[in-house]
């Protein structure tokens, strides 16, 4: 018996299997930074409640984390790291 695996060296299947890689690779970054995000709030001794842990956790923009990364270094409470920008209202 003979299998037809044409469609798997496809240009569709290429660009399918493309799509797939890079959305792997943003939910690895987007992971990596919320862990990494909790781990510095951790260290720096900065106590998050189970919402903020939990909207940490279950955050996919890489941008949004790394917004609260960067406040995390100057920040003493969870409230200035999460504090909403303005334009984002």
């Amino acid at each position: 018996m003979v299998v037809d695996t044409s469609f798997f060296r496809s240009e569709t299947s290429q660009k399918l299997r493309a799509e797939g890689h890079q959305k792997g690779r943003e939910e690895g970054l987007a992971q990596g930074l919320a862990k990494g995000l909790l781990l510095v709030i951790a260290s720096r001794g900065i106590t998050l409640d189970d919402e903020l842990r939990t909207r940490v956790a279950e955050c996919e923009e890489a941008d949004q984390l790394g917004k609260w990364l960067e406040r995390t270094a100057t920040a003493t409470t969870a409230e200035e790291i999460f504090a909403q920008d303005p334009e984002d209202n």
